[in-house]
């Protein structure tokens, strides 16, 4: 971390400890351990951009970073906005979702949030476990934060389609999570989402969309990749890479 030792962060009062093994959520048969950076209540926005940048990420108010001792396949990623220039396909998603109307909301429990996450997770993530989150589970998973978060309610005439959770830090946006209507026939919500986001940070002059991980196995991961060019944190440097060198991400 570049500001590690600056007094006027208290990360000499951060304490850092490493979970006990526990199922890979992103390749089956694995065990993974994470570094779990704590007490919440220290960890601002301002500190919690230091530990993004060193590869952390949130759930909650739950800070970690994986930390398995022979897999490397988790690549935090993040877009330099300045340099994106959008593809094809990229483009034609923007026409096909001009409908939709974003409005921001207060991080809080809303039923027609929830019944639409539940909708997601029971589509895309059947049996993973998070589709039968409880009311509970579903807000501390996206509501809680101690650091300025923001909850982007998309709907099209008048009907919810998605809804977004970004951080806003002082060098770019953090994509949290984003969930969508996944009926839609011929719909690309979660490719729009980050497009909107990559919109909002350069609206702001943010330089930086920070994406989470990239597995290079994880087929549901593939998506980050095609947002180019693509950075990762590699060997504690943030660089451009390529996703299709097999020596990037290997377990």
């Amino acid at each position: 971390m570049s500001r590690l030792n600056d007094s006027e962060l208290p990360f000499s009062l951060l304490q850092f400890y490493k979970t006990a093994s526990y199922p890979c959520s992103y390749l089956p048969g694995e065990r993974a351990l994470s570094e779990v950076a704590t007490p919440p209540h220290l960890i601002s926005t301002e500190v919690y951009g230091e530990l993004l940048r060193s590869g952390f990420r949130r759930s909650g108010i739950f800070t970690y970073r994986p930390d398995c001792e022979k897999c490397h396949a988790c690549i935090p990623v993040r877009l330099p906005v300045e340099r994106f220039t959008p593809s094809r396909s990229q483009r034609r998603c923007l026409k096909t979702h001009a409908t939709l109307h974003a409005r921001e909301l207060p991080l809080r429990h809303v039923d027609e949030h929830f019944r639409l996450y539940q909708r997601y997770q029971a589509s895309r993530h059947a049996g993973g476990g998070m589709d039968q989150d409880s009311h509970e589970q579903y807000s501390h998973f996206l509501l809680q934060s101690r650091i300025d978060s923001r909850l982007i309610e998309f709907t099209e005439h008048s009907v919810l389609r998605m809804v977004s959770i970004i951080d806003v830090l002082n060098d770019g946006l953090s994509s949290v999570y984003t969930f969508y209507d996944p009926d839609c026939a011929g719909s690309s919500f979660g490719t729009f989402s980050i497009l909107w986001q990559i919109a909002q940070c350069a609206a702001n002059q943010l330089p930086y969309l920070y994406l989470g991980y990239w597995i290079r196995q994880a087929p549901k991961m593939a998506y980050k990749a095609r947002f180019r060019p693509i950075e990762g944190l590699i060997d504690g440097t943030w660089r451009a890479f390529d996703a299709a060198d097999p020596g990037i991400g290997c377990r």
